[in-house]
């Protein structure tokens, strides 16, 4: 949002602060042990196991459904030419993979 100060006819600018609900592992783990009964040690395992099972799946190449929550997948990008935007000249831009995660209907229908 804009404002004028009509002192001095300058232009200041007034960002909207949002806050960010987010969620650390550490969170993570006690609001799961909270809600099963199992210790945060427990639940601490079990997240990290979870982690480390879809790392893995992912390296393989595979994908992890997960239903009434989302996908998540490899996403291959091919190589291609760009430009430095500084001097103009061409540059070559390597292939990559990247990990996508698409949510489900059910997901995104209940955060609406």
């Amino acid at each position: 949002m804009l404002v004028f100060d009509r002192k001095n006819y300058e232009q200041i600018a007034f960002k909207k602060k949002r806050r960010k609900i987010s969620m650390t592992k550490a969170e993570l783990v006690a609001k799961m042990a909270e809600k099963t009964g199992a210790t945060k040690a427990e639940t601490d395992k079990m997240v990290n196991a979870f982690i480390t099972t879809v790392r893995e799946n992912l390296q393989n190449g595979g994908t992890v459904k997960l239903v009434g929550f989302g996908t998540f997948s490899v996403s291959s990008r091919k190589g291609r030419t760009g430009r430095n935007p500084q001097t103009g000249e061409p540059i070559e831009i390597a292939a990559s993979k990247n990990v996508k995660f698409k949510a489900s209907k059910d997901l995104n229908n209940m955060i609406k």
